[in-house]
């Protein structure tokens, strides 16, 4: 046990003041941690195991038994239900006895959740000799080609009392396949011909603390190549059968300074050729179907192109109409500025209403073979995503979550930076009041136990402000071990483990 880790369990600021245990956990450390003696007891029995000592892989297995049983009694008695936490396992994970290490220090703090990312940057958490994705096995060690690291730790936390979700990418597919020659009409284009990877747009959080993700590449949700592609990778997780599966990046990328707010057609990332045929496939006549293609090709439309397209269509009596649109009384005999004015507002907000739709349709499809399986989905989103901004504009990454189904978990990114945990709660609020009745909403938290980071409080002052304001709480992630765990996870990442 290093002593990072024990003094972060065993701490006065969490453990001996207890001021945020509740009354019900007699016999339980806060938030369900283990004791040091637990802590200690099993990492001796761990160690030895793994030098193949018999007697104590018998009460090594025994002591996860025991602690796994522990949490889960803990848990019951909890006003927090669930306490998940956000991995990434690397190759050098399945070197003997590391999994087993990460797994157990995510047990001595309290958690009975984790949630692994199976599909990011790129690249799948599936072996080499059954990966039948598009994509590249993240365990790619020469001998390690059967090395089924994301059924491993399904199998190895629930040994521990932990439900394993799989935590996946969604529109977010990836540099390696953005740049395949073959892939290229699957990414997303704005109306200046930019994509994710030339555009000014800011990265979302990678997992290490402070650190941006460079690899973001967003598809056309509209592209049948990509949603066949993303179907099939997670068919192929869910036959690992985890205990759900969680979708992120359900939304475009977020442009920077003034891009982070679109306000013209051409900001949107509806370009894409299977983006715009799907939007003119949307028009219920001609005269709209020529006035959807003149505003994306000019980025408006003029009083002489209303005039154009009655003169192009004179057999057409209606409107220029597409789905949604109900045209008002008389609309033809308006005038001809009047008209201009009411149609340029309406292929605005249809656009968007396009762009949006492209989202929740792909979150619908990626969802579908979990569903086929009969494993829980998840939506991971921004609680800001789909504002308004400015009057006219939207946020940019155009994130619908209002619009997700309350079927589907809901786990909205509550990393609001005031300083204090009002925003955090505030931003929880706001989903809350918008989710269908029913809906399972589990906030995710972003920091580390008992410091501040980031212009955020501790974990458990956030926690603790939640359960006051929102008691119907009962789910809440925290993100990610990498933050809690620095140097456990840069000795992952480069075989530095020690035994």
């Amino acid at each position: 046990m290093t002593s990072c880790l024990m003094s972060a369990i065993v701490a006065t600021g969490l453990i001996a003041q207890g001021q945020w245990a509740s009354p019900a956990q007699a016999g339980y450390l806060p938030y369900c941690q283990q004791t040091a003696e637990g802590i200690a007891k099993k990492e001796t029995a761990r160690r030895a195991a793994l030098k193949g000592d018999k007697d104590a892989q018998k009460r090594y297995k025994s002591i996860l038994a025991d602690q796994a049983d522990q949490l889960r009694k803990c848990r019951t008695q909890n006003w927090l239900k669930n306490q998940a936490l956000w991995i990434r396992l690397y190759p050098c994970d399945i070197q003997p006895g590391v999994l087993e290490e990460v797994l157990d220090r995510i047990v001595d703090r309290g958690y009975n959740q984790i949630y692994v990312e199976s599909f990011y940057n790129g690249q799948v958490l599936l072996p080499v000799a059954d990966n039948p994705t598009s994509w590249a096995s993240v365990v790619r060690t020469p001998g390690s080609e059967k090395v089924d690291l994301l059924a491993e730790v399904i199998r190895k936390g629930r040994e521990r009392g932990l439900g394993v979700y799989s935590w996946m990418f969604s529109m977010n597919f990836g540099y390696p396949y953005a740049v395949r020659p073959d892939k290229q009409s699957t990414i997303a284009k704005n109306g200046t011909g930019l994509t994710s990877l030339n555009a000014n747009t800011i990265a979302g959080l990678s997992t290490d603390l402070g650190l941006y993700n460079p690899n973001e590449a967003f598809i056309d949700p509209y592209s049948l190549q990509a949603k066949q592609d993303y179907y099939q990778m997670v068919q192929a997780i869910a036959q690992r059968r985890p205990d759900g599966m969680l979708f992120d990046y359900i939304r475009y990328p977020r442009g920077r300074g003034s891009a982070s707010v679109a306000s013209r057609v051409q900001d949107l990332w509806i370009y894409g050729d299977s983006s715009q045929q799907a939007i003119l496939q949307r028009a219920l006549n001609n005269k709209g179907r020529e006035l959807i293609k003149r505003y994306l090709t000019r980025g408006s439309i003029s009083p002489g192109d209303v005039a154009a397209v009655d003169q192009l269509f004179p057999n057409e009596s209606d409107p220029p109409l597409w789905q949604g649109r109900t045209p008002v009384p008389n609309e033809n005999q308006a005038s001809l500025s009047q008209r201009h004015a009411l149609l340029s507002t309406e292929l605005w907000r249809f656009s968007v209403a396009h762009a949006m739709q492209g989202v929740v349709d792909f979150l619908n499809l990626a969802n579908a073979p979990a569903q086929k399986a009969g494993l829980p989905g998840g939506a991971v989103f921004f609680p800001e995503g789909n504002q308004t901004a400015g009057g006219r504009g939207f946020d940019s990454r155009l994130q619908p979550w209002d619009r997700f189904p309350g079927s589907l978990q809901w786990h909205p990114m509550s990393y609001g930076v005031c300083g204090n945990a009002n925003c955090i709660v505030s931003q929880i609020q706001r989903v809350l009041s918008q989710a269908p009745a029913g809906t399972q909403v589990k906030p995710v938290l972003a920091g580390i136990w008992q410091q501040s980071v980031s212009n955020r409080p501790p974990l458990e002052v956030q926690m603790e402000a939640i359960r006051q304001a929102v008691p119907q709480i009962k789910s809440i992630s925290h993100f990610a071990y990498s933050w809690q765990e620095p140097q456990s996870d840069r000795d992952r990442k480069s075989c530095l483990m020690r035994k």
